[in-house]
């Protein structure tokens, strides 16, 4: 979901028949709908299997493919950011160019948060360009506190309860830049020192 238009992906070597994303995310249009990548095949063998009239893509695509149109209102503002957002992606250069920007924001990111001792949640050979999740600096960490005061200063971060760890992540996707990242570590120096906090992961 967060990955489609961020990361390459080679369909045949996932052996997939299905793909969902979004219009946001990498893609960066705005949210407002889902979309499906479905192999024919796979899908024709769903006629008649859906749970419900709205997420029946066999019906949609039949809709489509007969009139050209949705069979609710469609989004249409939507709609049409996407098809800016990925007018966009292909001037930027494609997925590739695109990845490569996300990669410079989490590897400014990574190295700004660990000259002021945080240190990452997952192990770096398994680490990913889209979000990054960092370690509590220590036991009495208020996150709140923390999140509240970056908002103050124009940033917003993720809270990180995807796991029983302490954590915050940070995400690098979106029309940002490096530049971005370190306007954002600043925010965070500032913070921690407001805060009397130095980064060593309890």
């Amino acid at each position: 979901m967060s990955a489609f238009g961020g990361v390459e992906f080679d369909l045949d070597a996932c052996e997939i028949d299905f793909l969902v994303s979004s219009a946001n995310k990498c893609v960066e249009g705005v949210p407002g709908f889902g979309f499906a990548l479905c192999r024919r095949e796979a899908l024709q063998s769903m006629q008649g299997l859906a749970r419900t009239l709205s997420l029946d893509l066999f019906d949609q695509w039949q809709a489509l493919e007969s009139n050209g149109q949705f069979r609710f209102t469609p989004p249409t503002h939507t709609l049409l950011a996407f098809a800016q957002a990925l007018d966009e992606l292909e001037s930027e250069g494609g997925i590739p160019a695109r990845a490569r920007r996300y990669q410079a924001n989490h590897k400014a990111c990574v190295a700004g948060m660990r000259s002021m001792g945080f240190r990452e949640y997952v192990a770096q050979d398994l680490q990913g360009h889209i979000i990054t999740s960092f370690l509590y600096p220590t036991a009495d960490f208020d996150f709140n506190e923390f999140y509240d005061r970056l908002t103050e200063k124009g940033f917003v971060i993720y809270p990180g309860k995807v796991t029983k760890a302490d954590c915050f992540r940070i995400g690098h996707i979106g029309h940002l830049f490096p530049e971005d990242t370190e306007a954002l570590l600043g925010a965070i120096r500032e913070v921690a020192n407001d805060m009397n906090f130095s980064g060593e992961a309890a």
